[in-house]
């Protein structure tokens, strides 16, 4: 009689614990469905709540080699920006294979977060791109940049680029999106984390199409090429700091469409050729520049006058007269800007002659 209750009391225990091995191993191919999906359900949101040893590892893995990538990229940031150097290609940024991505989890499309890291700095920032955020914030600015933390004030001076010849005469220091206006319109303005300290060729490179302007064109590129389609852009960006600095080195810029045709990792390089930036306070060595009055005959010299004074004011932007452009140092020319110091102001004719184009993308990308 004992022995045929331990018998039974032995299978009722077996069975208990084979439906606890069952009901675990469930749960971990639950967490690891969910964890792979990019929709946000009430099941991943359990999932996540009490995740799976299975689950945690995961996630360990993934940031652990997270982590070593941006190291690497950091190590080689720091070398281009120490050597005041606009990097391999000549034009602050380059291609560093497909796109990786992190924590996209919750947002659905036309979903942004902008986060601040654990100094106060800004961190990564996150969106799920959509044609129409791309149609509706094309023709005007969105609003107005905001000071990133640490902002360290500004001056003009002049930046000598090594792949185009030319000089750019200008703020060294630009309000730099994490994730442009052409792309997510007025919600880029809605938060400070949005924005890093970046060098003018940071943010456009040395011929307006480099720096972060290479990461934002491709997705604008791929709207252009795929328009109206109910496919969305993945673009993540996360600045890079050495220790406790407050401007970052750069950028690494992730950005994916989910049908896979634009599938890109892009590193940016905060930095400027012959300036030595230091990353902790924004100090620099480049000299304030102080542009010198034009030399025209006695003819043009009337002419010019009477333009200049021909100009009116639309809010903060100063609107050109007929015929007449503001050229900036780069060779393209727009009808209105913020900054008339910062540009030639002639003719249009005379733009022209000496070789300026119409800047293709608009006034709102006069910048300062």
């Amino acid at each position: 009689m004992k022995l045929h209750k331990h018998f039974i009391l032995a299978v009722i225990l077996l069975l208990l614990t084979g439906g606890t091995l069952t009901a675990c191993s469930d749960d971990e191919s639950q967490s690891s469905s969910d964890h792979s999906t990019s929709v946000t359900s009430s099941s991943e949101s359990v999932a996540k709540k009490t995740p799976s040893v299975h689950h945690k590892r995961l996630h360990s893995s993934t940031s652990h080699k997270s982590n070593q990538q941006h190291s690497a990229i950091l190590n080689k940031l720091v070398k281009y920006t120490n050597a005041e150097s606009a990097g391999p290609t000549g034009d602050y940024y380059w291609t560093n294979g497909k796109a990786h991505f992190t924590d996209f989890s919750g947002l659905k499309s036309g979903d942004y977060r902008f986060t601040a890291d654990s100094q106060g700095r800004s961190g990564t920032a996150r969106a799920v791109l959509t044609y129409s955020e791309y149609t509706a914030s094309r023709g005007s600015r969105q609003g107005e940049p905001l000071e990133p933390p640490a902002w360290p004030g500004n001056k003009i001076v002049a930046i000598s680029y090594g792949l185009t010849g030319r000089t750019y005469h200008g703020y060294l220091y630009n309000k730099s999106h994490s994730i442009g206006d052409s792309l997510l319109g007025a919600k880029s303005y809605t938060s400070e984390y949005n924005f890093t300290t970046g060098t003018r060729p940071q943010n456009v490179g040395a011929d307006q199409n480099g720096g972060m302007r290479a990461a934002e064109e491709s997705a604008e590129n791929y709207w252009e090429s795929y328009p109206n389609t109910h496919h969305v852009i993945y673009y993540q960006t996360t600045p890079l700091y050495k220790g406790d600095e407050t401007m970052p080195r750069g950028s690494i810029v992730d950005v994916r469409s989910s049908d896979k045709t634009l599938n890109k990792e892009i590193v940016v390089i905060n930095s400027a050729e012959g300036i030595r930036l230091n990353y902790a306070t924004g100090s620099n060595n480049a000299r304030t520049y102080v542009r010198q009055p034009q030399h025209h005959t006695t003819q043009a010299t009337h002419h010019t006058t009477q333009a200049a004074g021909s100009t009116t004011k639309d809010g903060s932007w100063t609107v050109a007269a007929s015929g007449m452009v503001f050229v900036s140092d780069s060779h393209k020319y727009y009808s209105e800007v913020k900054n008339p110091n910062n540009y030639q102001y002639e003719s249009q004719s005379q733009a022209n002659a000496s070789g300026a184009t119409e800047a293709s993308r608009g006034n709102q990308y006069a910048r300062p």
